[in-house]
């Protein structure tokens, strides 16, 4: 057994309990993180001191004791004397006499608080509104926000479905001077056009058989406001002229109306097509591309901005902690790992749906790979190229850098503007990782065929 006076310059708390769990040594490190004195703490039960999350259904050092194999680094949270939750990362062992008996077990515990601020510093840091994301993309976007947000004119969203354009136009509403009114969101692909018709523009008593009062359209209810008309790329051409109008003249006409209606409402379209695509193939309007088209801005796939990914990892964890009462710290390494490299075709959605699956079969503290979806399970593929099973974090670096520099050709400057960090630092990382090649070829054959 150590010593107890060389217990106490030990930085993290550390106690040993007998075969009847009653506590029978107790460091200056355990005292501060608990804030139970060591006198008080003596001869009781390590349950009663720590009332952790893990006490009675899953205890660590039981498990120890009873496999004999010692536990490292398991988050759990304990309450202290004050009645606070605190986040402490634990390693146990089991205790033998000089004669190799087994006469009880200890354990170590490391005060998790100061990374947990760090943490929500950084995290705090990197959001904006309801957006989350600490990469170049995302800062240039939380920049634009603001600027955008002070104007009335017209915003399109264009991006992958999953990557959260209600969430900028959200953003964009309560940036603005209109946040006081209300924000009204109209999913233009969900409905055929009679309904959206009505549903956008309101109906009068007897325009049809079961219309016996007036209702208000969408429009009217986004007055003074915001109306996001979502997926505006799937809507008819027939109800692209009537849209026009509202956009060009600000009026409008409800169902079985005779007297225009003023429309003060701010529009902000969103789409996952490409509407120049559209116009040139005749399925869209030009006329309102255009109106449609003041102020663009594009939200890029997740794959293009996977600095984002561990940030929204912990976001997810924190969100149905909450709403699931647990007490899941995080994910492992592995996992860490496997997110990292997985392509996410369904973008942020798509990772919020794997955390969400993980949440329903994880009983401990960390989510281990097997509880992500099957489909995470296997080896991913970026680009083609088969990746190991566990990346470490150099090959995750590597990871960024070959994406950041495939992205761009080979451009090394507009990498480093894009990964936020100094040209000369890229260029000694791609001497290190030897990433000269990465995006070159491409480049050449472009040159080449120019010629």
């Amino acid at each position: 057994m150590m010593p107890a006076d060389l217990l106490d310059y030990v930085p993290d708390g550390v106690f040993t309990v007998d075969a009847e769990w009653r506590i029978t040594s107790f460091n200056r490190a355990a005292e501060r993180i608990t804030g139970v004195l060591r006198k008080d703490a003596l001869g009781r039960r390590c349950c009663d001191i720590f009332r952790a999350s893990i006490c009675e259904r899953a205890c660590a050092l039981k498990q120890t004791l009873a496999t004999k194999r010692p536990v490292a680094n398991k988050v759990v949270y304990i309450v202290n004397a004050a009645g606070q939750r605190v986040p402490i990362s634990i390693c146990t062992a089991v205790l033998r006499d000089p004669e190799g008996r087994v006469i009880g077990g200890v354990e170590s515990f490391r005060d998790l608080r100061l990374v947990e601020e760090l943490r929500r510093q950084a995290h705090a840091q990197a959001t904006f509104t309801h957006l989350i994301g600490r990469s170049a993309v995302m800062r240039s976007l939380f920049e634009l926000l603001p600027i955008v947000a002070a104007s009335d004119s017209t915003v399109l969203i264009e991006g992958p479905s999953g990557t959260g354009k209600e969430l900028v136009a959200r953003a964009l509403h309560e940036l603005s001077p209109r946040k006081t009114r209300r924000f009204v969101a109209v999913n233009c692909g969900a409905l055929p056009d009679t309904l959206l018709e009505s549903e956008l523009f309101g109906y009068k008593a007897g325009a049809f058989t079961d219309a016996r009062k007036d209702k208000p359209g969408r429009f009217a209810l986004a007055q003074g406001g915001t109306i996001l008309l979502d997926e505006i790329g799937d809507i008819s051409t027939a109800l692209q002229a009537r849209l026009l109008r509202v956009l060009q003249e600000r009026v409008y006409e409800p169902l079985g109306g005779v007297e225009s209606v003023k429309s003060d409402a701010r529009v902000i379209a969103a789409t996952n097509k490409n509407l120049r695509q559209l116009v040139q193939e005749g399925r869209f309007r030009e006329d309102l591309f255009y109106r449609v088209h003041v102020v663009r801005l594009e939200l890029r796939p997740l794959r293009d901005r996977r600095e984002d990914i561990p940030l929204l990892i912990e976001h997810f964890i924190a969100r149905f902690n909450r709403l699931q009462g647990r007490d899941i710290a995080g994910v492992s390494d592995r996992v860490l790992a496997r997110l990292m490299e997985h392509d996410f075709p369904g973008n942020v959605r798509e990772l919020e749906n794997a955390i969400e699956h993980a949440f329903v079969l994880c009983r401990g503290s960390l989510i281990e790979e097997q509880h992500l979806p099957p489909h995470l399970h296997g080896e991913a593929t970026i680009e083609g190229a088969r990746l190991p099973t566990g990346l470490t974090l150099a090959a995750m670096e590597t990871l960024l850098l070959r994406d950041a520099l495939r992205r761009h050709q080979g451009n090394r400057a507009a990498a480093a503007r894009e990964l936020g960090i100094n040209p000369s630092t890229l260029f000694r990382k791609i001497k290190t990782l030897q990433l000269e090649a990465v995006g070159r070829s491409d480049a050449g054959r472009r040159r080449t065929t120019r010629r």
